[in-house]
């Protein structure tokens, strides 16, 4: 599974660990991930992530 970074800040979103604490359970692609989702450090919405090239 991807990551996602976001361009604003630098946050990953690593789907091995999803988003806990904004209720997103570990295993969640990001294609999965609510429409509402959003930078849990910045707040921007999930069109400002690009993949990460591994």
């Amino acid at each position: 599974m991807a990551k996602y970074e976001c361009t604003v800040c630098g946050y990953v979103y690593d789907p091995a660990q999803g988003d806990p604490e904004n209720g997103v359970n570990p295993g969640t692609r990001f294609e999965e991930l609510p429409s509402d989702w959003v930078c849990p450090l910045c707040g921007v919405e999930k069109t400002e992530f690009e993949p990460v090239n591994e």
